[in-house]
């Protein structure tokens, strides 16, 4: 989801063991490293972009709009739009997803996740948050101690942007995808990436596998999950809350949209204009939700932050066992 600058704020993150306040309305003492404006998930609308942002992933809203806005979006029908998007893939939002993943999805994503210079500002803001999110993710777990020999699940691993700084850093690496293109891609790179002659110890190869998050199965002492519940409706993102939390020893980390009343706005003045390419739906999360979700399974949110830029948002959690 696109937004105005006035909705952008510097989030602190700590290089030690309170990168985010472990609870909330505590603050902490030591300094933090004031990061730029950054996104951690990705756009609400997953239509193409191109060279000039159409108006299906830009919603420029002033204060004194929002009013007529609201009674704009009754007049349009983007769950419609939805549904006949569902019955030519034959199936609910998981074939969408996995359909759009496979085909123009990809090469979109495969594009702003890489390094080539062939993407437009919206793009890179999104690639330079998206890399900030995995920053930050990989200081959350390292700041315990060394990750050598922990088993990590990579939820939803993309072409590879956590695995592989995993694996070099001599975690175990589970990484799935519900996108054979997206697991295809994240091997290629993991191999090109980590079978190259390093002069030291070569790095376990991440176990990559085209599955759903409902086909996850094992123990691992940590899961992470960035970017993915953003798929899910809340009643089903309470189960597979509880589900990644069932395969989780000791921490589970998550990223998701928040949901507020401002940031649902956006997204439904987002939904009135599709674009030229089709877009999977996108759900957003009240903090709170999630939270309960995890406390019905004995789980508890340790630290939280909260990473906003000019274009994107998102919450990101690490709970641990209550």
């Amino acid at each position: 989801m696109a937004f105005t600058a006035s909705l952008s704020s510097h989030i602190p993150f700590y290089n030690n063991s309170s990168t985010l306040s472990p609870k909330r309305g505590k603050t902490s003492k030591r300094t933090p490293l004031l990061c730029k404006p950054v996104a951690a998930i990705p756009p609400l609308s997953t239509a193409t972009t191109n060279a000039v942002p159409d108006i299906s992933t830009i919603a420029v809203v002033s204060g004194g709009s929002i009013a007529a806005l609201a009674a704009v979006l009754s007049l349009a029908d983007p769950e419609r739009r939805r549904q006949l998007q569902a019955e030519e893939v034959g199936g609910g939002d998981k074939e969408v997803v996995r359909e759009y993943f496979n085909n123009s999805g990809f090469q979109r994503w495969k594009k702003i996740y890489g390094e080539t210079d062939d993407v437009n500002r919206v793009q890179l803001d999104i690639r330079l948050g998206h890399s900030k999110t995995v920053e930050n993710t990989m200081l959350m777990l390292t700041e315990e101690g060394s990750l050598k020999g922990v088993t990590v699940c990579d939820a939803g691993c993309g072409t590879g942007s956590l695995a592989i700084p995993l694996a070099k850093q001599g975690a175990i690496v589970s990484a799935s995808d519900i996108s054979a293109a997206m697991v295809a891609e994240a091997r290629k790179k993991a191999e090109e990436e980590l079978l190259a002659d390093n002069g030291g110890e070569a790095p376990v190869m991440p176990k990559f596998e085209v599955k759903d998050l409902e086909s996850l199965d094992g123990k691992y002492d940590t899961v992470v999950c960035l970017d993915v519940l953003i798929h899910y409706p809340q009643s089903k993102a309470d189960g597979m809350i509880a589900h990644l939390a069932s395969l989780a020893e000791k921490r589970l980390i998550l990223s998701f949209a928040p949901k507020t009343f401002y940031y649902d706005l956006l997204k439904r003045v987002g939904e009135l204009f599709p674009g030229p390419s089709k877009a999977t739906r996108a759900y957003l999360h009240a903090e709170a939700d999630v939270e309960r979700a995890l406390q019905k399974v004995g789980w508890k949110i340790r630290k939280r932050g909260l990473i906003t830029t000019q274009f994107y948002f998102a919450r990101l959690v690490e709970a641990v066992p209550a």
